[in-house]
């Protein structure tokens, strides 16, 4: 398949990762098995990682999970730089997900808790005391507006600029 209409099919999967094969084959306007095939391979090669479900956590009771952002300045490591820190800190069950970032911070951390108090546990006792982390610092997330394209809970009232004469 030409690159082109791989990426074109990962786009697709990425915006509903519920397509058919053959509703991608039909939109792609290519057979259905070179589609299927095609899929098998990213998959096999770790270019497709997942298909996530994108929930609205908000709306569920009972689920009330605390998310923060942590940024992260560290110390690289020589012959390893960032990745080796990286590595230790996402594998810690409460981490969500770890970036490299450019700008003040080194890495952007996220993780979830049950409460502040199991999130400031985990800053203070876990990932402060990291040997190559030198200074972190806590953001916690207030309410979700948009997530990976999704806007969460959009507006239905009219929002047409009023004409008058």
């Amino acid at each position: 398949m030409k690159k082109e209409k791989v990426i074109e099919m990962l786009t697709l999967l990425e915006q509903n990762g519920r397509h058919s094969y053959d509703k991608l084959a039909m939109m792609l306007d290519l057979p259905e098995e070179e589609v299927k095939q095609t899929i098998a391979e990213l998959e096999k090669d770790k270019v497709i990682l997942r298909y996530p479900t994108l929930i609205d956590w908000d709306k569920i009771q009972g689920n009330d999970l605390v998310t923060a952002m942590i940024d992260v300045k560290v110390t690289p490591q020589r012959d390893v730089g960032f990745d080796e820190i990286a590595e230790r800190i996402y594998r810690f069950p409460e981490v969500k997900s770890v970036y490299l970032m450019s700008g003040a911070y080194d890495l952007s951390v996220t993780i979830e808790g049950k409460t502040i108090k199991e999130v400031a546990f985990f800053v203070s006792q876990k990932l402060s005391t990291l040997d190559t982390v030198v200074s972190t610092a806590t953001h916690f997330i207030l309410k979700t507006y948009k997530h990976d394209g999704v806007v969460f809970n959009p507006r239905d009232d009219d929002r047409r600029m009023v004409v008058t004469p």
